[in-house]
């Protein structure tokens, strides 16, 4: 063991590993990505669980959670250790949903903020450490010559229509489970309800919500 993980212990610290997961966002990548080019989306895997930025029409989260390397509409390709952090899980919890305040699903922009930013923002959060720079190059390079992109590249290619739930306790509870009305207030507080999808595992993705 070493000092840092040693002096953690003794002060009762538990450091969880911080992963990135890279996935495929088209077949191609398997002939580009020896030239040092592809098109790949990211997410970061931390307690059990993967956080990803997408697209929606909505002015509220766009950062979700699916279980690891299982993004769907995505072709995982490899993880990447990036670190570790001292986060518990409520603590991890409190953080994502304070940065999900800054992601929302109506400002991503493939070349400006993609979910290849997200990712090495969170990385350099929790860890202190940037991502690789091959996983977001083409951004890079569309930011100085956007004008050769095509425009279905300039705008977002990850799109999740969110549905919303109310979170109670940790658990999840739709209107279709539990049928009832809707006060005025609940209306207004809407855009601040956890965005879930069904159960994890069903290959769905769960957005996270915005800290109050």
């Amino acid at each position: 063991m070493g000092n840092e993980e040693s002096s953690a212990a003794k002060n009762g610290e538990i450091e969880t590993d911080v992963v990135m997961n890279v996935y495929d966002l088209t077949p191609l990548n398997q002939y580009t990505y020896w030239f040092g080019f592809g098109i790949f989306h990211s997410g970061i895997e931390v307690h059990g669980m993967e956080y990803g930025f997408g697209a929606h029409d909505f002015p509220a989260s766009g950062v979700f959670e699916v279980d690891p390397r299982s993004c769907p509409g995505f072709i995982y390709r490899c993880s990447i250790p990036l670190g570790r952090t001292s986060m518990s899980q409520s603590e991890f919890r409190s953080f994502i949903e304070r940065v999900a305040s800054e992601y929302h699903g109506d400002t991503y922009h493939l070349i400006t903020k993609n979910c290849n930013h997200f990712t090495d923002d969170l990385s350099f959060r929790l860890t202190g450490k940037k991502i690789p720079g091959w996983v977001n190059r083409l951004a890079r390079t569309g930011a100085v010559c956007s004008c050769l992109l095509p425009e279905s590249l300039q705008t977002t290619t990850v799109k999740h229509l969110p549905e919303y739930h109310e979170c109670m306790d940790g658990m999840e509870s739709s209107s279709a489970d539990s049928p009832r009305e809707h006060t005025e207030s609940e209306d207004t507080d809407q855009d601040k309800l956890l965005l879930q999808s069904p159960r994890p595992g069903c290959g769905d993705v769960a957005f996270i919500r915005e800290a109050e």
